[in-house]
């Protein structure tokens, strides 16, 4: 009996794999969701835009865009994770997706719910305040909030979001106190710092330089190790505050238990939609560089960037509240 019980798993292994095959042969044959877990304007959404765009001459088939914002990222991701695992329905990720299980009691499985696919590129994030703001560097900054402890507030996306940590890594190198007020998203928190409700932003340069460039934000300093090329005259937050530098990132995720034909297929997708000049140059352009991995590659890098911004959270005593 026990043979032959053998037998027929085998059978349905081999019955399994061809089915999987057949799948990813035909795939895609339908319009494939991508899911960015916030609202419209911020970073996650100008970077899968700009990445479905591509993504959908890369495939032949329409790459629609879904925007599902809320609870830093967790209602989208959960919405995703609770999709077939069939390579319609996929999801935008970044640093945000590192730190949200070091916040919240999740309603997915962070370690398993996913399959990493492949990751898109990297930025750093941009020290931007309000024109009216009465300072012109980071170390004019760093005097007024001290003169004015917790006076000055800054935007963020959200609890657990990219402007929320490069604010609280501000915070704890600088020593000073400036009030955090977050947002359901970046696009939110930038019009409320450019209409001078709140007054400051650490934000992805990708997002900002835009508003930089028009004159609607002044540009304070960069986050990253050296100036960065798009901003040349803009010196770095760490010239100023010894040790910062803040880069988020951005992928892609499918739902676990999507078939590894196309996952494979996907990434290399990706990796042709990411070659596109276009997608090159706009990168550039906003101070972004592309970065390509394997999906192995890439859950690593997700692995590694969660228990490196867990520190963070820990050390500035971050909860979501």
């Amino acid at each position: 009996m026990s043979g032959l019980l053998s037998r027929v798993l085998q059978a349905a292994a081999v019955l399994l794999a061809l089915t999987a095959g057949a799948a990813a042969d035909d795939y895609p044959n339908k319009p494939i969701r991508l899911i960015i877990p916030f609202p419209p304007g911020g970073s996650n959404d100008v970077v899968g835009r700009l990445v479905a765009r591509h993504l959908s001459d890369a495939l032949g088939q329409q790459v629609f865009v879904d925007n599902r914002g809320g609870a830093g990222g967790t209602i989208g991701t959960d919405t995703a994770a609770k999709a077939a695992p069939d390579g319609y329905t996929l999801l935008v990720i970044s640093l945000a997706h590192a730190v949200n299980p070091w916040l919240y009691k999740l309603p997915y499985d962070h370690d398993k719910a996913f399959v990493p696919v492949a990751s898109f590129g990297s930025g750093t994030n941009v020290l931007a305040v309000n024109p009216d703001l009465p300072v012109h560097s980071v170390k004019e900054l760093i005097a007024l909030a001290k003169a004015k402890p917790g006076e000055l507030n800054y935007a963020s996306a959200g609890v657990g979001s990219f402007q929320h940590l490069g604010g609280e890594l501000f915070k704890l190198l600088a020593g000073v106190d400036i009030v955090h007020v977050p947002f359901r998203g970046g696009g939110p928190a930038m019009i409320d710092v450019m209409g001078g409700h709140t007054k400051i932003i650490f934000s992805s340069l990708i997002q900002t330089t835009p508003h930089v460039k028009s004159g609607q934000l002044r540009a304070l300093a960069t986050g990253g190790a050296k100036r960065n090329p798009v901003l040349p005259d803009v010196p770095t937050i760490g010239e100023t505050v010894p040790g910062y530098e803040a880069n988020n990132w951005w992928g892609m995720l499918a739902p676990a238990g999507t078939p590894p034909a196309i996952v494979e297929k996907l990434n290399k997708a990706v990796s042709a939609a990411l070659d596109a000049p276009e997608l090159q140059q706009q990168f550039a352009k906003e101070g972004a560089s592309v970065v390509k991995m394997s999906p192995d590659e890439f859950g690593k890098y997700i692995v590694t960037e969660t228990a490196k911004w867990g520190r963070v959270v820990k050390e500035g005593r971050i909860t979501a509240k």
